[in-house]
């Protein structure tokens, strides 16, 4: 027989790096806060999440493998991989037959709970305190999912997630908490690896039960962002480096590391963190850009279109965000001295990481009607939710690597929230949006060239356009790819030697700075630069490269 208590109360312990094991084998009893008395047990609750991966690969997974293979500990392994996804016939019919009734009934969520419970989908523990809990986090969890998806219950991942959390609940938990008492401890989990949305609401499942939870995601996912999305009731280790996720280690590993290599690799680790200053080639790949555009004098346009990003003011790097300080200026008119005019021109345009472009339009207008894709990928918040976008059939990048793909689309997300195109046939803000999100589903093959070369950290790509009005007129759709670049940060210099209307025909005021010139001169061709000038500049950005 389990004692009599009318109420199971869960308090998060205060914990850290150092004393998070021991207090997970610590019974409960043994925690601060205990108590029990007038129907009332109050425990603690271990909850660590342990983000990317330290300097010493070997003695992370040699530490994962004792956590788990050591009896002291008591920790069960739960995974992606681990995750048993059988379900009984007889509950899958049940959840769809619950299903049906709130599609015609349109169910409060205690009633939604009744209904599970009653066909037998939900836990029952021997202990009725514990039972009573399961009840109650599962509740939890199915308010968080209504309050958190755009349509709630109704929502396509609904059936999913409810079919994964029972599976899951009796293939894993069922055990654990048959005879379970919280007097003497609560079950023990820790997670390795990523977590899609439906394990998301399962570990929110478990950390809501009061059961102890330690998560592991080398590749810095943080799988407990749901149950705490704030991180202020967790404890949480970030750790300076993030890759992906090895198989779970089956033994351990042989290799040890030298006093010297570690000391090497936590130098490395020391000088290229977030906010150092010095990073490492593609160490940035993986984070979002979000483009700073600087207000410059003509002068000094070219003076910072020759620094490297970290070095312009405004570079910042910080939670998993980089912001690049770049450039979006017209030049019109020409200069008098037209050697100095060609000589900044040619410096812009035979750069590495420049694009020219002398032909109008130079984008790939689209006329497909994108208004359903757009409206279905919005989030909670209105705005256009990248998972959703990169998922789609539509998305024509997805053989770019993945942090490349994760950066255009939060460009493409930022466009549309903020859209600086000017309204054309009395569109309304939302029809400008859905306009700039259908041109950036189709970016010409040589702009994704110049994104690809882009380390967030290092040279920004630029795209020169001379507009002399002999060859074509620039487009709408030439303007919305150049709003798209901006957002990602890439420097765009627009050159029109007879000072008329282009990008003003299109883009909002304000958006880019406007440099006018002494002289405005007609029908000037662009004026390739000579052999000898031309072997000089790729000579000078070599050595200022060091290559």
């Amino acid at each position: 027989m389990y004692p009599t208590y009318n109420r199971l109360k869960v308090n998060l312990l205060p914990v850290s790096a150092d004393n998070w094991l021991s207090a997970i084998k610590k019974r409960s009893s043994e925690r601060p806060q205990y108590q029990a008395g007038d129907g009332i047990i109050q425990i603690s609750q271990v909850a660590a999440r342990f983000l990317g991966i330290p300097a010493d690969e070997d003695e992370y997974y040699n530490q994962l493998y004792d956590y788990i293979h050591s009896p002291d500990n008591g920790l069960i392994l739960l995974s992606s991989d681990t995750l048993d996804k059988t379900i009984d016939n007889q509950h899958f019919q049940a959840i769809q037959k619950v299903l049906n009734i709130n599609r015609e009934q349109k169910l409060s969520i205690n009633r939604f709970i009744a209904f599970l419970d009653g066909e037998q989908l939900l836990l029952k523990p021997d202990n009725p305190l514990v039972h009573r809990k399961v009840r109650e986090a599962f509740t939890k969890v199915i308010e968080m999912f209504a309050g958190r998806e755009k349509e709630g219950l109704e929502s396509p991942d609904f059936r999913r997630v409810l079919v994964d959390l029972v599976k899951w609940s009796f293939n894993h938990l069922s055990q654990p908490l048959s005879g379970c008492n919280p007097e003497e401890s609560m079950p023990k989990f820790l997670w390795y690896g990523e977590a899609g949305k439906s394990q998301q609401y399962f570990l929110s499942f478990i950390f809501f039960l009061g059961c102890d939870l330690a998560a592991f995601s080398p590749d810095g996912q943080d799988v407990l962002a749901l149950a705490d999305p704030g991180k202020e009731e967790t404890f949480v280790q970030q750790y300076p480096e993030q890759k992906a996720a090895e198989p779970f280690p089956v033994e351990k590993r042989r290799r040890k590391s030298t006093v010297a290599y570690k000391a090497s690799r936590e130098i490395e680790t020391i000088l290229n963190h977030e906010g150092s200053g010095l990073y490492k080639a593609w160490q940035l790949r993986d984070y979002k850009p979000t483009a700073v555009t600087l207000k410059t004098t003509y002068d000094e346009l070219f003076i910072l279109a020759k620094e490297k990003a970290m070095i312009r003011p405004n570079f910042e790097v910080s939670g998993g965000e980089v912001k690049i300080p770049s450039i979006f200026s017209k030049i019109n008119g020409v200069s008098k001295s037209r050697k100095e005019y060609w000589d900044r021109l040619h410096a812009l345009a035979e750069n590495d990481c420049s694009f020219l472009i002398r032909q109008f339009p130079f984008s790939n207008p689209l006329t497909s009607d994108f208004r359903f894709h757009y409206r279905n990928a919005l989030g909670k918040d209105g705005k256009l939710d990248p998972e959703i976008v990169t998922g789609s059939h539509y998305w024509k990048y997805g053989h770019l690597p993945g942090g490349l793909q994760k950066g255009i689309s939060h460009a493409i997300r930022n466009l549309c929230a903020n859209p600086e195109l000017k309204p054309i046939h009395n569109e309304s803000q939302e029809e400008i949006s859905i306009y700039l999100f259908t041109q950036a589903m189709q970016m010409p093959a040589s702009i994704l060239k110049l994104l690809q070369k882009f380390d967030y950290s290092q040279d920004v790509p630029k795209l020169i356009l001379y507009n002399n009005e002999m060859n074509g007129t620039m487009t709408r759709s030439d303007a919305a790819l150049m709003l798209l670049l901006n957002q990602f940060g890439v420097d765009i210099i627009v050159y029109n030697p007879p000072g008329h209307n282009d990008l003003e025909n299109y883009v909002n005021e304000g958006v880019f700075d406007s440099h006018w010139l002494e002289e405005v001169v007609f029908d000037q061709d662009y004026k390739e630069p000579s052999l000898i000038k031309k072997v000089f500049l790729q000579g000078l950005l070599k050595n200022l490269k060091g290559d």
